[in-house]
Formats: structure tokens, C-alpha cells, sequence
């Protein structure tokens, strides 16, 4: 009956994956149904854009993307952002300088870590979570997305030492039943989450998820329309060769995304 001895993590892993997975779903789907902000014409700013379709990451990226296209921010391949002209425009801007430090250079994964939780970002959220347009705690889905393939793998592998134990007179197939059980329901959970936690959709509401379907960047031209890809669809989609190869030098997170 040692094989008991790992079945009862391999359900208590399984089940508060799943359960944390469903709570934060729930609170995902809880929001105001009628957002001010959706009517009476209203456009939202680029870093509104960048916060609903990709989170606070997105809104520390797009800002430095945008002050490097204007020369005050030097982005290199290698991953380090350099300040070329101490200014920013904004209050995001200023905390991308104040996150590089009075040295002037850093790497860019922490800068944008630092501007991701700085109260720049943090009222933005916000106030975009008082409009309806915003999920409260929306980080959250991906994390117990996560949580869950973590417990998938952790249940297989006690399965599997359960069954490298098992007496090789005795039928080791009763066991392998009750492993399969947790394995299933925390498999069957990540099928379902394939299909309903679409990319960028944990940190928009219902009614963000509209506001950003109705946004073509393509109809903006110029730099309008550059910053508006990189806001929706994140710094790989504008196909920067330079662009690119910075921010994979300072190394993409599983939370940038």
C-alpha cells in the first residue's frame, strides 16, 4: 500500500491546480456590464491598447519602443537599453528612466519588470478596470494555466514512481487507474483552457475584447500605425529585425507574452 503514499499528493496537487484554475476564470468573467468608456466615441490612448491586449509588460514594452523610435532610448541586440536623452514625455516614459537607473544603462528585462509595477502602469489598470474594460487579478488565468501543466507533469511522475515500486507479482493496473484519474481531470482541464483563455484575452474584459476588435492598426499609417501593431500584437509582430533581436536578448518572460 505504498503506492498510496503518492497518490494522495497527486490528487491534492491536481485538485487545487484545477480549483485555483476555475477561480481565476470566474473572476476573469466577473466585470461591469456596461463600461462607460465604450461609448460616446471615445478612442483609447495607445497604452490603454497595450495594457488590454497584453498587460503591464506590454505597456513597459511599448513605451520604450516608442522612445526609441524618437532617439531617446538606444535598444541593442544584445539586450541592454541605453538612455540617450534623459526626457520622457510621460509619466510611463519617466518610469522607464527612473527603472534604468543614474547609470543609463540597463538590461531591458528588468526595466520592464520595474515599469510593468510602477504606479504609472498601476493606475492605468485602474482606472481601466473601473470603465469595465479591464479583468481585476487578470494575470492571474495564465499563472493557474500554468499551475496546472506543472501539476500534470508532477502526477505522472508520482504515477510513475508508484509503478517502479509496485511489486512485479502484483498487477500494477488498479494503480495506474487511480493515477489516471487526476492525470485525466488535470489534462482534460488544459484542453479546455486551450480553446478558452485566448492570448491577451485574461487582461480585457467582454467589452475591452471589443474595443480591441474594432482597432485596425493597419488604418493608422506612420508611426501611428507602427505603435499601434506593437501595442496590440507585442514587439515580435512588426517584424523589426533590430527590434527584435533586443527584446530576445534581454530575455522574453512566460509573463511578457
Amino acid at each position: 500500500m505504498l503506492w498510496l503514499l503518492f497518490l494522495l499528493p497527486a490528487w491534492i496537487l491536481a485538485g487545487l491546480a484545477v480549483a485555483r484554475l476555475c477561480l481565476a476564470a470566474v473572476r476573469s468573467a466577473a466585470v461591469a456590464p456596461a463600461p462607460p468608456m465604450t461609448g460616446s466615441g471615445h478612442r483609447p490612448s495607445l497604452y490603454e491598447v497595450a495594457f488590454l491586449a497584453g498587460g503591464p509588460y506590454r505597456v513597459a514594452e511599448l513605451a520604450m519602443v516608442s522612445m526609441a523610435r524618437a532617439g531617446r532610448l538606444l535598444l541593442a541586440h544584445t539586450g541592454w537599453v541605453t538612455v540617450a536623452v534623459p526626457e520622457g514625455r510621460d509619466a510611463v516614459e519617466r518610469s522607464v528612466l527612473e527603472a534604468i537607473g543614474p547609470s543609463g544603462q540597463e538590461r531591458i528585462r528588468p526595466v520592464r519588470a520595474a515599469v510593468a509595477v510602477a504606479e504609472p502602469v498601476r493606475g492605468l489598470a485602474a482606472r481601466l478596470t473601473d470603465a469595465g474594460l479591464a479583468t481585476e487579478d487578470g494575470g492571474r488565468v495564465p499563472d493557474a494555466v500554468r499551475q496546472v501543466r506543472t501539476a500534470a507533469v508532477a502526477v505522472f511522475l508520482l504515477g510513475a514512481v508508484a509503478l517502479w515500486m509496485f511489486p512485479a507479482q502484483v498487477s500494477p493496473g488498479p494503480v495506474a487507474a487511480w493515477f489516471a484519474l487526476p492525470l485525466g481531470v488535470v489534462v482534460g482541464c488544459l484542453v479546455i483552457a486551450r480553446y478558452e483563455v485566448r492570448p491577451g484575452s485574461q487582461w480585457a474584459s467582454p467589452a475591452g475584447r471589443t474595443v480591441l476588435n474594432s482597432l485596425s492598426p493597419e488604418a493608422d499609417s506612420g508611426e501611428r500605425g507602427y505603435l499601434t501593431a506593437v501595442a496590440a500584437y507585442g514587439v515580435a509582430a512588426v517584424r523589426d529585425p533590430s527590434l527584435n533581436a533586443a527584446f530576445a536578448s534581454g530575455g522574453l518572460g512566460h509573463r511578457d507574452r
